[in-house]
C-alpha cells in the first residue's frame, strides 16, 4: 500500500504505570515527530494510561479498533509491538483485521512499516509462521488421539449405563424428567437417548 501526504494517522500508547518515570508522551513524542516527517496527517491518539499489556479490556485500544471497522485512519502507528498487542498471537489477529481492512500498521522500535514492500513481505512471513503453528497444532491433537485409539483408550467422556428397569419405575411414579435425570444421576440428553421399556400386561 503506497501512502501519501494525505494519508490519515492514528497513533497508539500505552504505559502500564504513571510510576518509575514512565510517561506516555516518550513514545507518542516519536511516533508524532515520525509522522510529520512523512507528511502524514495524525487524526486521533489512543492513549492507555495504567493498564498493564496482559489485561484483555483495554478502553483505548477497543476504541481504536472500533474506529478501524469504521475506516476512520488509513496507517496506525505505534512505539513498540509490546505497548500495543499482549501477545504474538494477539499481535497477528490484529495485523490480519488491519490488512483485511485495508489499514497500514507500523511499530518504530521494530523498524516494521506495511506501507513498504519489506514491511510486506515481514507481516507475509509472520503470517505464514501462525498458519504453520495452528496446523502443527492441529496435527499434534490429531497424531495423540490416532495413538490412543491404537493402544485401545475410549476416547471422550465414558457412557452412562442407565438402569432401564428403575427408569420404567421412575416413569410409573409419575416424575418429571428433570426429577429422573437427578434421581439417576444422568443429564437430560442422556435420559432422552435411553429407550423407556413398555411396562407388562397380564
Amino acid at each position: 500500500m503506497a501512502l501519501n501526504s494525505l494519508q490519515r494517522v492514528a497513533i497508539y500508547g500505552r504505559v502500564s504505570t504513571t510510576n518509575h518515570g514512565q510517561d506516555v508522551t516518550l513514545q507518542t513524542r516519536e511516533i508524532e515527530q515520525f509522522t510529520q516527517a512523512r507528511g502524514w496527517h495524525l487524526v486521533d491518539s489512543y492513549l492507555d494510561i495504567g493498564i498493564s499489556g496482559t489485561k484483555d479490556k483495554r478502553p483505548e485500544l477497543d476504541r481504536l479498533m472500533a474506529d478501524a471497522h469504521k475506516r476512520r485512519f488509513d496507517v496506525i502507528v505505534v512505539w513498540r509491538f509490546d505497548r500495543f498487542a499482549r501477545s504474538v498471537s494477539h499481535l497477528l489477529r490484529a495485523l490480519e483485521t488491519f490488512n483485511a481492512l485495508g489499514i497500514a500498521f507500523v511499530s518504530l522500535s521494530e523498524q516494521m512499516d506495511t506501507t513498504t514492500p519489506t514491511g510486506k513481505m515481514i507481516f507475509t512471513v509472520l503470517g505464514a509462521v501462525a498458519e504453520l503453528e495452528r496446523s502443527l497444532i492441529v496435527e499434534r491433537v490429531r497424531a495423540g488421539l490416532r495413538n490412543a485409539r491404537a493402544k485401545g483408550k475410549t476416547l471422550g467422556r465414558p457412557r452412562k449405563i442407565v438402569d432401564a428397569g428403575r427408569l420404567a419405575s421412575l416413569r410409573a411414579k409419575g416424575l418429571s424428567l428433570r426429577a429422573i435425570a437427578s434421581e439417576l444421576g444422568i443429564g437430560l440428553a442422556t435420559l432422552h437417548r435411553t429407550p423407556v421399556p413398555r411396562s407388562k400386561t397380564r
